[in-house]
């Protein structure tokens, strides 16, 4: 379960600012990601920036979801995902993930993980074309923003 925060002075759905709390498979950490600007895209609008990642105690995940409710922060949503993820078999940085979001969908997700943009793209086209990607339609938005898109258009249910 991701449970991602915006400030009440930031819009982080704005400025595209990723704070979130990750809890899985005993594992728990907290992760920002900067704004993004023209220079995080490159020319073939791929997103490149830095992720600072604070592994904390999988049972310190309610405190930490505690901590920034303390100081503020406004709970813009929670994402449950369950994930299937593939290493290319020549680049260990290369990860191939299938992600189902629970009421949203399934999609896939190609990642690299490397401190080096050098390539990235052609790795990425490489990858994509050779698992038939390439010829399905490209989402643009992140998890996120796809539960908060999808939790307006349900309906509310009447209280009692």
């Amino acid at each position: 379960m991701d449970t991602y925060y915006s400030r009440p002075d930031v819009d982080f759905m704005e400025t595209v600012q990723c704070l979130r709390v990750r809890e899985r498979d005993g594992f728990a950490e907290i992760t920002y990601k900067p704004a993004s600007n023209a220079a995080t895209h490159n020319t073939a609008d791929i997103i490149t920036k830095p992720e600072t990642n604070v592994s904390i105690g999988a049972d310190q995940a309610k405190q930490a979801n505690q901590l920034l409710a303390a100081i503020g922060m406004m709970q813009l949503a929670r994402v449950a995902k369950t994930r299937i993820a593939l290493r290319h078999p020549h680049h260990d940085t290369v990860t191939v993930a299938i992600d189902t979001i629970a009421g949203v969908g399934s999609f896939v997700e190609t990642e690299v993980l490397t401190d080096d943009a050098a390539g990235i793209d052609e790795l990425l086209e490489e990858t994509e074309h050779l698992c038939g990607f390439h010829q399905l339609p490209v989402v643009h938005l992140p998890y996120r923003d796809l539960v908060m898109q999808h939790d307006q258009t349900q309906p509310v249910a009447p209280t009692t």
